[in-house]
């Protein structure tokens, strides 16, 4: 018997077989749907985050008092050591030993504090920032939309984000005055994005502020090649233990970067998406079963239509052929359209869950094929057993089923 009427016949009981066909093919097509939605929503959500992260600055560096065993996430208490609970600061000190370092080119020192910000009657809680305007203005990784950066000549003068000046009913501009705890501020530069910062001089900070000369809240570092920020990284630690006389369990500070902070969300990511993914292959379990059960009923259906094939010459290896390739079809079919229900919904999904806001689903020609190849392989493998005992049938008992 040839491939292609091998073919024909394992199609033509498809066909002829709709209801039982279909309604395994369904259990496929929400198993493979269900992970196809769930990894294409999981890569483009550390793709969104990737390219946010990217926006951050890939050659700068921050180093934060107090010590955060995650880089950045949880656990962090600004101002406390590791072990010791004291409460710690980033020095004058702490900024020449990162001036001893060749690969650093910008040294950005700041404070922060929370203040009350107020015009034309209404008030909003900001974080002022005060910063160096030459060292700021090169770290920058926000545009200026309206306005410009700081200056060294800069005295009462500040820059905002643009939530913060549309957030009163008289719109903030540039060159209007604001108060922040009761003293007066000229607004010369506006950046694009959201964020609840205020920017200032860091002489203007300290007053405002209150904060003693030789301490910092942060500092942040730019270096020569972004490649070299894994590198640096740890070079900077080093440095810090020995110049802050204390050993990796009790850390005072803490470096982090978008590096950092990107890795370790992409691996977040990654492993709740395989987690979710793994908890819908559960499906293809049942549909795989399905498929099983199917393949038993059409051989038992398909018996006396066995002895006729057998008995005008089919060979045992055609009428598994065919049995195969019908268990086969039914698997890549539902796999078919579950790729496509999968990203259907995947499109949908960013629509109506809060974190999925701003990331589009990536399904990409790897997760299709790979779809598609494991719908398939499971339909294969199902129907090995019914294929076999098919093929396995003597013509004069098949012909005298009943």
């Amino acid at each position: 018997m040839r491939k292609q009427t091998a073919f024909k016949i394992a199609v033509n009981i498809l066909v002829h077989s709709k209801i039982r066909s279909w309604l395994t093919i369904i259990g496929i097509v929400i198993g493979v749907g269900s992970i196809v939605a769930i990894v294409s929503l999981g890569t483009g959500l550390e793709t969104s985050i990737e390219q946010q992260l990217g926006g951050l600055g890939a050659d700068l560096i921050t180093i934060t008092p107090g010590f955060s065993g995650a880089q950045g996430f949880g656990g962090f208490r600004a101002g406390q050591g590791q072990e010791t609970g004291q409460t710690t600061h980033l020095t004058q000190t702490d900024v020449q030993v990162l001036k001893s370092i060749p690969e650093v080119t910008v040294i950005n020192a700041m404070i922060s504090g929370s203040a009350e910000l107020s015009f034309v009657g209404e008030k909003t809680t900001v974080m002022v920032t005060g910063v160096d305007p030459l060292a700021w203005s090169q770290l920058l990784t926000e545009d200026i939309v309206s306005g410009r950066v700081l200056t060294a000549g800069d005295s009462n003068a500040i820059v905002i984000y643009e939530n913060t000046a549309d957030l009163f009913d008289n719109k903030i501009v540039v060159g209007k005055q604001v108060t922040i705890d009761e003293k007066v501020f000229r607004i010369v530069g506006i950046l694009e994005g959201q964020g609840r910062s205020v920017y200032m001089p860091m002489f203007a900070a300290r007053g405002l502020l209150d904060k003693s000369m030789s301490e910092y809240d942060s500092i942040t570092v730019k270096v020569i090649d972004a490649e070299l920020v894994e590198e640096l990284s740890a070079e900077i630690e080093q440095k810090l233990l020995l110049s802050h006389h204390v050993t990796e369990a009790k850390k005072d500070f803490t470096i982090t970067s978008a590096q950092a902070l990107q890795s370790q969300i992409s691996s977040i990511t990654g492993t709740f998406t395989m987690f979710l993914a793994g908890i819908a292959a559960v499906s293809l379990l049942v549909g795989a079963v399905g498929i099983a059960n199917t393949m038993f009923t059409s051989v038992l259906e398909k018996t006396r239509d066995i002895g006729i094939l057998k008995a005008i010459g089919a060979r045992n290896a055609d009428i598994l052929s065919i049995f195969l390739i019908n268990a086969g079809l039914v698997g890549l079919v539902g796999g078919g359209i579950g790729v496509i229900l999968g990203y259907v919904v995947s499109g949908m999904l960013p629509l109506v869950l809060p974190f999925g806001n701003g990331a589009a689903p990536i399904v990409s020609v790897e997760i299709v094929l790979l779809a598609l190849g494991v719908s398939f392989g499971i339909g294969i493998v199902t129907g090995l057993i019914p294929a076999y005992r098919a093929s396995k049938m003597k013509p004069v008992d098949a012909l005298r089923y009943e």
